[in-house]
């Protein structure tokens, strides 16, 4: 079966939005294991919106139409697709008292332009929208289905979960099982060399490599005809030969981030910690609390951008600043010490350095980083070199921070 995702809506041809309802849709299709043949934004426009329905209409045997379902004026998928298919629109009167209902416990009146909103393109099966006030249509036309759904993605996903994915059980073509392996401090080259050799040759199985600055994901994906036990040996079984070859490189294969392995360490073995960041400005502290439960292992977090704050705050020596730099392996060890000391935390981590894109030297570039790591045995140090814009230096300053408290926390449980 070949499916379409048509997305409506002109802002989703800008920089300023995405298109997310088709990676939940497709995501979810394939779970069916259903894939998707191709995926389209079209503006506004009428006439291009009827072309694209046209187009996929006649080489798909399902669309999903999503957005354009609103009550404004560019709001324009159902008559476009009415057109297209040469299908008259109906209003329906219980659509437009459920409406107005939705308006009133809001304690408002329902404006005259949500009227649009309760015309339903004949023969069209209508979608509950528990989540808004556009319904969606499924709609059956000469062995082909159209689907028009809700452009805002809580709509779509209610009714999708509620109406959609229960009916399209029974066109259930396999079963699919995926895993992610998440990795930090290796670069897509190294990873590459690592693992060759590993990539799939049967058709049944598929590894992806998505890398980002900081983290490289490896994405497994196994398929099967039969039962989704046979699908989740053969997602298993590669991601175990992964798992053999990159090691400790691997952050986690559940699809947590680094920060969350980083909690379940602290809190499996009731420690804390406490940050004193410089030229992260708060990162590494949010990464930290973004986890919920973080108030049981995280303290506190020092935010010390100026050489006085980490005099003042932290305890680093004047003497120390003067004779290597804020941006130094020795600065970083003095900022981890004084936040572990001033916290009373197990561990102490620390980074300093310089994000850009100004302020770098010859012999400190843009990038150059200094991450420190301080627990009741020594104090640990590294010198990075990040590449990337000023963003990208701060996430993977955070992340190796992280990274370092990972490894010396995974050493302590192996001891």
């Amino acid at each position: 079966m070949k499916i379409h995702i048509l997305a409506v809506g002109s802002e989703l041809l800008t920089p300023f939005f995405q298109d997310t309802d088709s990676l939940y849709l497709t995501r979810r299709l394939n779970d069916l294991g259903l894939e998707v043949a191709a995926k389209i934004i079209i503006g506004d426009e009428r006439e291009n919106l009827q072309n694209a329905v046209r187009r996929s209409f006649a080489d798909a045997d399902m669309i999903f139409v999503t957005g354009g379902l609103g009550p404004t004026d560019d709001d324009r998928t159902r008559e476009a697709v009415a057109e297209v298919l040469n299908r008259p629109l109906h209003f329906h009167e219980d659509i437009l008292r459920a409406i107005e209902k939705r308006f009133l416990r809001r304690g408002k009146v329902m404006p005259p332009s949500n009227r649009k909103q309760a015309e339903i393109i004949e023969g069209g099966e209508v979608l509950a929208n528990s989540a808004g006030t556009a319904p969606g249509q499924w709609i059956e036309v000469e062995e082909k289905t159209i689907i028009l759904l809700p452009g805002p993605p809580s709509e779509l996903q209610s009714i999708c979960e509620a109406l959609i994915w229960p009916r399209l059980e029974s066109r259930r073509r396999s079963f699919l099982v995926r895993k992610v392996l998440k990795t930090t401090g290796v670069t897509e080259s190294e990873l590459e060399g690592l693992i060759d050799g590993l990539y799939p040759r049967d058709p049944e199985r598929r590894l992806t490599v998505l890398a980002s600055p900081g983290q490289i994901e490896l994405h497994i994906s196994a398929f099967s005809t039969r039962q989704a036990a046979e699908a989740e040996f053969r997602t298993e079984a590669l991601a175990g030969e992964l798992r053999k070859r990159l090691g400790t490189l691997i952050i986690s294969d559940d699809g947590a981030d680094l920060e969350e392995i980083v909690g379940r360490y602290l809190r499996r073995r009731g420690e804390t910690a406490a940050v004193a960041e410089s030229c992260t400005g708060g990162l590494l502290s949010r990464r930290l609390t973004l986890v919920p439960g973080s108030s049981d292992y995280f303290l506190e977090g020092f935010i010390t951008y100026t050489n006085k704050a980490k005099i003042d705050r932290l305890g680093v020596s004047s003497e120390i600043i003067e004779a290597h730099g804020a941006v130094s392996a020795e600065t970083a060890s003095a900022m981890a010490a004084g936040v572990r000391h001033k916290a009373g935390s197990d561990y102490g981590l620390a980074v300093t350095g310089i994000a850009g894109p100004t302020g770098g030297t010859a012999e400190k570039p843009v990038g150059l980083v200094f991450t420190a790591l301080a627990d009741g045995e020594a104090i640990r140090v590294e010198k990075n070199i990040f590449l990337g814009d000023r963003s990208r230096v701060q996430f993977q300053s955070a992340q190796k921070s992280l990274d370092m408290l990972r490894r010396r926390l995974m050493e302590k449980a192996a001891e």
